[in-house]
């Protein structure tokens, strides 16, 4: 069964427009991720909204639903919506909107501007008929941003300024190199360069055996507004701050490596 698509707000009423978050899965597709990871992630993301603790923590809810979208990004001129957006409303639209995940063929593209995503999917939460308590940008990636129209503080800060929470699941499996463009302390990176708002976490994934869990985890407490459990650190809303890494590593490490 088709997974319901979204009908032009006019169609809706208040009460069925109403849903507890707006949430946009944006998943790393950069050639930095091996076709092994990424299939890795998409299988997670799917198990995870078909799992029986996501559907417990929806029907939770104080509305029982969500409207979720899902797509992939690279450069910062390179995104692609896998999923538009959908309501999930208990079983049946889960599974049909994991299907339609796992059904898409896994692609993969160069560069990795996190400030693109960021960009990319704030305007779809204008598109989306429905209206949620909470509007949260989930966004996955395995290295910094290294391309992009701003900094990604920059795209950050203004995502935050609209009231949207940004949560981080940054991918931490293969040794950092500079062939890869990796870098050591990815997951300070993502909690002091890319998230933000109120709420906002950062799930780090340190080895293939985490991924599924990780995003299960990273879901449910995404559905459910609740606070990360003590192996989780929140990220701390202190704009004055100075960040433990350079949120411009990326862009330097590019520069460095091809002088532009």
């Amino acid at each position: 069964m088709a997974a319901p698509r979204a009908q032009p707000a006019q169609q809706l009423s208040e009460k069925e427009a109403s849903v507890d978050v707006e949430l946009i899965l944006a998943v790393d597709v950069s050639y930095s991720m091996d076709l092994d990871e990424l299939a890795i992630q998409r299988e997670g993301y799917a198990q995870a909204l078909s799992s029986r603790e996501f559907l417990q923590a929806l029907k939770n809810g104080v509305h029982g639903r969500i409207a979720v979208t899902y797509f992939e990004w690279a450069a910062a001129s390179d995104q692609k919506i896998i999923i538009p957006w959908r309501l999930i409303d208990g079983p049946e639209s889960a599974d049909a909107v994991a299907s339609e995940i796992m059904k898409t063929p896994i692609r993969r593209a160069s560069r990795t501007s996190i400030s693109g995503a960021i960009y990319f999917a704030m305007p779809l939460f204008d598109e989306n008929p429905y209206r949620g308590l909470r509007r949260v940008i989930d966004i996955s990636g395995d290295g910094p941003n290294n391309n992009g129209p701003s900094p990604v503080t920059m795209a950050r800060d203004e995502a935050v300024s609209k009231g949207i929470t940004i949560n981080g699941l940054p991918i931490m499996v293969k040794e950092p190199s500079y062939s890869t463009m990796d870098i050591e302390n990815l997951d300070l990176y993502y909690k002091d360069c890319v998230t933000g708002g109120r709420g906002s976490f950062v799930v780090t994934i340190k080895s293939r055996e985490e991924f599924k869990e990780a995003i299960r985890t990273k879901l449910l407490m995404e559905v459910a507004g609740r606070q990360p459990p003590p192996r989780i650190v929140p990220v701390a809303d202190d704009g004055n701050k100075e960040p433990r890494v350079s949120c411009l590593i990326g862009e330097k490490i590019w520069q460095d490596r091809w002088g532009r």
